[in-house]
């Protein structure tokens, strides 16, 4: 699936260019200084223009192995909402154990309290789960338990939906190096832990710090670095109540957030908005910026759909088990979920993609289930197992979730090349994109792309009118071929663009079978 935009009709069909005079340009044609950071297609903040058979088009994870199965008599059948981040020379997971059954057309949770867990990885492929000593499970501390529920200060905490970061505000205290969000369910909140190994949590707080919302979803936290300022979005209700008094919730499930300089006193608290995308069930949110560019704010929220019962449904895997969920609550049975992707340059308002990124897959044990396939909070760079392949990006989704084919949950890894969410793409026939006025500082541009064996790029750079500048003519560009994370741009008189840097331009791509998935002005 994909979309395409053609957003200014109107502009000289002839030529496929832009003509507009500096007289014409609006205030949303100032220019966009990008300065030299990399700039991605997941939005439409710097197209002109899509013309011949370009499109943006959405891509989609890689499937790869099961990266952790949550066998541990603490971890169970409803293990999830895992937090992943990179740490110096180590990844790091932190993961909800919980087990639930259906038994006699009743839900049985009562196992054990959900927990904490904690995992560990030096590839973020393969991951083991330490003895950490710190909390007794049956009388024993040989578990991998990191945080548990309970009272603490005036709360009660319940561990459903934690979330945990590695802060790099570098005026964050050395006892606060590790952050995290947990769920209090009396009074109903989130309340705030800080730690200095990310093993050994305390409260920041006696008190909930954000108190207006339903929470019961995994709700998160982060240092927006660009901004000067954490972020948190976390789970609300369009309508109805949600208080621990008061659980009557209507409306749709959505996202809120709020913004903190201390990450105690939260201000600014807002709905998100979409630029095009109806209202849908969105359970988690998963928002974080992305590292190579961290100016944009991405996320992969789950979506949520009730489809009821129908002759695909009893088709769909484990058939017996999903009608013994139902007895309990028809939607256990006939609720399907999977991962969305959106993006956003302010944090409020998002591009959201309607067509799924992380679909269910493939039909088996332990998929196309409500609870399956809800990507972990945060990505990480990983080592490609492609031997001389560069570095790609790996998602981890959950799959298994209280199903009959598994009495343990499992999260499996998804691959994607870096940068490659959305790329602006084109068949053999042609197409260009053309972007909105921008000024850049450095000396070379650089891509992220690939073409087949006989496809190609091309690019040009035009004044703010459409007009090539001498010696960035589009018939002066060398052709662009291959699949590389980054290449320069060269034209007949060379690379270097220094002289048109911090001046208004505009770029002109033209791709035949290709892909290009972001771009950079590099020093």
């Amino acid at each position: 699936m994909s979309l395409r935009y053609n957003l200014r009709p109107s502009i000289a069909a002839a030529t496929g260019l832009l003509l507009l005079t500096a007289s014409q340009m609006s205030a949303a044609d100032t220019p966009l200084d990008i300065g030299s950071r990399r700039e991605l297609f997941v939005d439409d903040a710097l197209v002109e223009e899509l013309t011949g058979k370009a499109e943006l088009r959405l891509h989609q994870p890689v499937p790869q192995e099961i990266a952790i199965t949550h066998d541990s008599p603490w971890e169970g059948s409803a293990s999830g909402y895992h937090s992943i981040f990179k740490d110096g020379d180590r990844y790091r997971m932190y993961y909800r154990g919980w087990n639930l059954t259906v038994e006699g057309g009743k839900l049985k949770s009562d196992g054990h309290p959900m927990f904490y867990c904690y995992a560990e990885s030096k590839d973020g492929i393969h991951w083991i789960k330490p003895d950490l000593g710190l909390h007794e499970f049956r009388g024993s501390k040989a578990n991998n338990i990191v945080m548990v529920g309970g009272p603490a200060g005036s709360m009660t905490l319940d561990m459903e939906n934690a979330a945990f970061f590695r802060d790099d505000n570098l005026q964050a205290a050395p006892d606060a190096r590790y952050k995290a969000l947990a769920h209090s369910r009396k009074p109903n909140g989130l309340a705030a832990f800080k730690s200095a190994d990310g093993l050994h949590w305390s409260l920041m707080s006696d008190a909930p710090v954000i108190t207006a919302g339903a929470f019961d979803s995994q709700n998160i936290a982060f240092w927006d670095s660009v901004r000067g300022e954490y972020r948190a979005y976390w789970r609300y209700f369009t309508g109805g109540e949600t208080t621990e008094k008061n659980w009557k919730p209507s409306g749709h499930r959505d996202i809120r957030m709020a913004t903190s300089k201390d990450f105690i006193h939260w201000e600014n608290q807002q709905n998100l908005s979409y630029a095009d995308s109806p209202a849908e069930e969105l359970y988690t949110n998963a928002v974080t910026p992305y590292h190579r560019a961290p100016h944009l704010l991405i996320g992969f929220p789950t979506r949520y759909i009730e489809r009821g019962w129908s002759g695909s449904m009893r088709e769909l895997p484990e058939r017996g088990h999903r009608e013994l969920r139902s007895k309990f609550a028809d939607r256990y049975g006939t609720a399907l979920t999977e991962g969305l992707f959106m993006a956003s340059r302010d944090g409020v308002r998002f591009k959201r993609w309607n067509e799924a990124f992380l679909r269910p897959g493939i039909e088996r044990p332990g998929t196309w289930f409500y609870g399956s396939h809800y990507l972990g909070w945060q990505i990480v760079e990983t080592k490609s197992q492609m031997e001389g392949a560069p570095d790609e990006l790996s998602f981890y989704a959950t799959e298994s979730y209280w199903t009959g084919a598994s009495k343990s949950g499992a999260l499996r890894r998804h691959t994607l090349r870096l940068d490659g969410f959305v790329s602006v793409q084109a068949p053999m026939s042609g197409g260009e994109l053309i972007t909105k006025p921008l000024t850049f500082k450095g000396a070379r541009l650089t891509l992220n792309f690939a073409t087949s064996a006989v496809g190609g790029v091309r690019v040009e750079i035009q004044d703010v009118n459409g007009k090539a500048l001498p010696g960035f003519a589009l018939n002066e560009c060398d052709p662009l071929f291959g699949d590389t994370l980054e290449r320069s741009v060269t034209w007949k008189n060379g690379a270097d663009v220094t002289a048109l840097a911090e001046r208004p331009v505009r770029l002109r791509f033209a791709l035949q079978d290709a892909d290009v998935y972001s771009f950079q002005f590099t020093k």
